[in-house]
């Protein structure tokens, strides 16, 4: 899951009420199809700072709810507002994660190092999306590059 640290890092993670936050906003439709489709209860994943001097792996989040209705495609007064979407037939949807670990920065560039996570989504070349999902072997490996 990608963010830009100077609009929402892994120390505004830290810092929120039970180190929990919605991942509202994509407006993507294959990000939001990850999330929503994919992502389950308890289901972990890659804080990843990007748009920054330095993008990489911050830490680690547990999905923390299942996916519902992003409440932002309502309402008229935010950036993420959707004229086409009704409570009836959202069509945004978020999850919530919740903190479980900060890493050292794993950067983008040490990850491609790596032959075992040539295939990773994030990091092809044109790769735009907030929300791509890891590979069981990649995880692993990623894991044992960050000692935890």
């Amino acid at each position: 899951m990608k963010s830009e640290p100077y609009k929402f890092s892994i120390d505004d993670l830290a810092a929120s009420p039970g180190q929990t936050t919605a991942w509202d906003g994509v407006r993507n439709y294959q990000a939001r199809n990850f999330m929503w489709k994919q992502m389950r209860l308890g289901d972990q994943a890659f804080f990843y700072h990007s748009c920054c001097a330095e993008p990489g792996i911050t830490g680690i989040a547990e999905i923390s709810t299942p996916a519902y209705p992003d409440g932002t495609q309502f309402d008229p007064q935010s950036r993420y507002y959707d004229p086409k979407a009704s409570q009836d037939s959202p069509r945004w949807f978020n999850v919530e994660i919740t903190l479980k670990k900060k890493t050292r920065l794993l950067t983008i560039r040490e990850l491609r190092q790596y032959p075992d996570l040539e295939r990773m989504r994030v990091l092809q070349t044109g790769n735009r999306l907030s929300i791509t999902p890891v590979d069981p072997d990649e995880w692993k490996f990623i894991l044992q590059l960050l000692k935890v």
